[in-house]
C-alpha cells in the first residue's frame, strides 16, 4: 500500500510522543521525590504532617491545607454533580428540543471562559453578598470558593457526560423505537443503567479538577491556614499554599513543605488518572 510507510511514520511519532510525556510525568515525579526525601531523612516529615502552620514559631504542618483542599473539593462537587447529571440529562432528551441547543453551546462557552474571570466577578458580587448577607467573616471563606469552583466544575462534568450519553442514545434509538418507547424512556430505562461508569468518571474528573484548582481557592477562600468549622470560615488549599510560600520563599523550611504538598497532589492526581483509565477499559469490555 502507498500510504504504508507514511502510516507507519506516523505511529511511530505517536509513539515518541507517548514515550516523551510519559519520560516528563516521570521527571516531575522524580523532581518532587528528589526535594522531599531530605525531609524525611531530617525526621523533618512529621513536623510537616501536624496541625499547625506557624513558621515564625517552627511549626509548619500541612494537615490544615490539606483539610481545606478535600473541604473545598467535597462541596464544590456536592453542587455541580448533582447539577450537572440534571443538565446532562435535560439536553440528552428531557428537555424541549428547542432548548438543548442553547444549553449546550452555554455550557460550551462556560467551559473556555478562563478560571481568574470566574473568580474576580465573584470576588465583586459573591463575596459583598455573603458579607452582607451573613454576620460572619469578611466573605472570603469556604462557601464562596465552593460556589464559584462549583460553576467551574459544571461545564466539565455536563460535557463528560453529554459525551457518555449521546453516542449510545443514538446507537440504541432504532432499537428503543422498535421496542415503542419514547426518548424519555428510552433514557431512564435503557441509556442511563449502561452508562454508570461514564458517571463515576465525571465524579471523579470533576473531583480530580476541583482538588488541583488553584485561582479560585487563591482569590476567594481567604487563605487562612485553619481547619474550618463552619462554610463562613476561611480556607488555604495545598495550592494555594503552595503559590503563596513560592511567590514569598525560597530557603527556609517553609519552602521545603511546599515538595510534600505538591508530591501529595501529584498522587492524587496520579491515582485520577489510574482510576478514570481503569473505567474506560472495563466500560470499553
Amino acid at each position: 500500500m502507498p500510504g504504508s510507510k507514511a502510516d507507519q511514520r506516523f505511529i511511530f511519532c505517536l509513539k515518541l510522543c507517548a514515550i516523551f510525556c510519559a519520560g516528563v510525568v516521570m521527571a516531575i515525579l522524580g523532581f518532587l521525590l528528589y526535594f522531599t526525601w531530605p525531609i524525611i531523612q531530617r525526621g523533618e516529615i512529621v513536623a510537616v504532617f501536624s496541625l499547625h502552620w506557624q513558621p515564625y514559631q517552627g511549626q509548619f504542618g500541612i494537615i490544615p491545607m490539606l483539610i481545606g483542599s478535600l473541604c473545598l473539593a467535597f462541596l464544590s462537587m456536592l453542587i455541580a454533580y448533582p447539577l450537572g447529571i440534571g443538565i446532562s440529562l435535560f439536553v440528552c432528551g428531557l428537555g424541549p428540543r428547542f432548548l438543548t441547543k442553547p444549553i449546550s453551546r452555554l455550557v460550551q462557552f462556560m467551559a473556555g471562559v478562563p478560571t481568574v474571570v470566574y473568580g474576580f466577578v465573584a470576588a465583586f458580587s459573591l463575596v459583598p453578598f455573603l458579607r452582607k448577607s451573613f454576620p460572619y467573616g469578611t466573605g472570603f471563606c469556604l462557601l464562596a470558593a465552593s460556589l464559584t469552583l462549583a460553576l467551574l466544575l459544571l461545564p466539565t462534568i455536563v460535557l463528560v457526560l453529554i459525551t457518555g450519553l449521546k453516542p449510545l442514545q443514538d446507537r440504541l434509538r432504532l432499537t428503543y423505537l422498535g421496542l415503542g418507547l419514547n426518548t424519555k424512556q428510552a433514557l431512564l430505562h435503557i441509556v442511563l443503567p449502561s452508562t454508570k461508569g461514564c458517571f463515576l468518571a465525571a465524579g471523579i474528573l470533576g473531583f480530580g479538577r476541583a482538588l488541583g484548582d488553584t485561582l479560585i481557592s487563591l482569590m476567594l477562600a481567604g487563605n487562612a491556614p485553619q481547619i474550618p468549622s463552619s462554610w463562613f470560615d476561611s480556607i488555604r488549599t495545598l495550592t494555594a499554599h503552595i503559590a503563596l510560600v513560592v511567590a514569598t520563599d525560597s530557603q527556609s523550611a517553609a519552602y521545603n513543605s511546599v515538595f510534600t504538598a505538591g508530591l501529595i497532589l501529584f498522587l492524587v492526581s496520579l491515582s485520577t488518572n489510574l482510576i478514570l483509565y481503569y473505567l474506560h477499559g472495563k466500560t470499553k469490555n
